[in-house]
């Protein structure tokens, strides 16, 4: 079992920064994959980015590649979302997911392919 806690959203105006952190509980977080997914009102969850356990591979929604940037700190059992030049098309509750896996050829960008989820936390860009 994993739980998952978000901080780190906000009100921000257009062209600013946050940094979403994801905290994770459990001795396991290595060997998990994490994603970032959002959700904006009225329209589905979709993949934001995702690392993999180690660190090593990352991959993004292609609307914010070059502006976010994922990592994870094993040792702190939290993995990051840093997110740049904000749009206001980036308004959603963002939620952080993991799923059990340490297959390096498993690129999870699907909801249902994460084992557990944080609640969310709001982020807001204003123009």
């Amino acid at each position: 079992q994993v739980q998952l806690v978000e901080t780190g959203g906000g009100l921000v105006q257009a062209g600013g920064s946050l940094r979403l952190s994801c905290a994770a509980s459990g001795r396991t977080f290595s060997t998990y994959t994490m994603g970032w997914f959002r959700q904006a009102p009225g329209k589905e969850r979709e993949f934001v980015a995702a690392i993999s356990w180690n660190g090593v591979d990352t991959y993004y929604l292609d609307s914010v590649k070059g502006r976010f940037t994922i990592s994870r700190d094993n040792a702190k059992n939290t993995v990051y979302l840093q997110m740049n030049s904000l749009k206001p098309d980036d308004t959603a509750v963002y939620y952080c997911a993991a799923l059990y896996t340490v297959n390096p050829s498993k690129r999870p960008t699907l909801a249902h392919e994460y084992d557990y989820w944080g609640q969310g936390t709001q982020v807001t860009v204003s123009s």
